[in-house]
């Protein structure tokens, strides 16, 4: 999945990036769902070993613009997982009590511990992306964000957490379809808001937050993934496919056991 990742200090100019896959686009869609259930089956077997092992931690970010499918890749790619050891954290706009600390507070409070899988759907990115299309803090302000981001990043990766980072990449017509959709169906009408409109008049200014976010933030310690997502099943299979590499590359082990259990009897 290297050819999704973003390579560290490579400007970023989202019009080069297909969001339909379709020059790498592996195989047709049954079969890519077919490697999905294998990769899921997989994905519970790693994550369980994670969390037996105790030692390592997983932080995953999911950022959108709306209609990208956070939501969805939580729901397909982790849904077999054991919920003792993975959570989601959703990040919606401040409290009061989270706007009396440092942009950073309310994120921190939500990594992972040793053993734990946890998922941002959308994360401390927003301190850079609606935040700065929206005008709601100077740009002196959120233009030292960037710096703080890497840093605090840095010192989750020192302290053991591994981090993996998918922009869901949708295109503007594929946005469209999704927002009517929402209109048209009845079992969908709920989850429209009129706000969607008027984020979506914004495209061109969140455009370009992305691409400075992809831009200055995708490290060696955090990189960034470009996912196409206007297929949803390949979107689900890259993020799939990307995480299982990742995991698979911690070479975890079971903790050791201290008793010889040839010698034990269960009566």
């Amino acid at each position: 999945m290297d050819r999704y990742r973003v390579e560290p200090g490579k400007r970023i100019d989202l019009s080069d990036w297909d969001p339909d896959g379709r020059e790498t686009l592996d195989g047709k869609k049954a079969e890519g769902r077919e490697e999905l259930a294998e990769l899921t089956r997989e994905l519970v077997a790693l994550q369980e070993l994670l969390y037996a092992g105790h030692t390592h931690k997983l932080l995953i970010v999911l950022q959108a613009m709306d209609t990208g499918g956070k939501d969805g890749t939580i729901r397909h790619v982790f849904q077999a997982m054991n919920a003792q050891g993975v959570r989601v954290a959703g990040f919606k706009g401040p409290t009061q009590e989270e706007q009396d600390h440092d942009f950073l507070w309310r994120i921190h409070r939500q990594v992972p511990g040793k053993g734990e899988i946890v998922i941002f759907n959308r994360s401390h990115y927003e301190d850079v992306l609606i935040v700065r299309v929206r005008e709601l803090v100077p740009k002196r302000v959120w233009s030292k964000r960037y710096d703080h981001i890497n840093a605090f990043e840095q010192m989750l990766a020192d302290e053991g957490t591994t981090i993996l980072k998918f922009y869901l990449h949708i295109s503007h017509e594929e946005q469209r379809q999704r927002l009517q959709a929402r209109l048209d169906e009845p079992e969908k009408r709920w989850k429209f808001d009129p706000a969607d409109i008027e984020e979506r008049r914004m495209w061109p200014k969140y455009i370009e937050a992305y691409e400075e976010v992809l831009s200055r933030t995708s490290t060696d310690w955090a990189p960034w993934h470009i996912v196409p997502t206007n297929r949803k099943w390949y979107r689900n299979l890259v993020v799939a496919r990307t995480i299982v590499e990742t995991l698979k590359g911690l070479e975890m082990h079971y903790p050791k056991v201290r008793i010889d259990p040839a010698i034990m009897t269960i009566e």
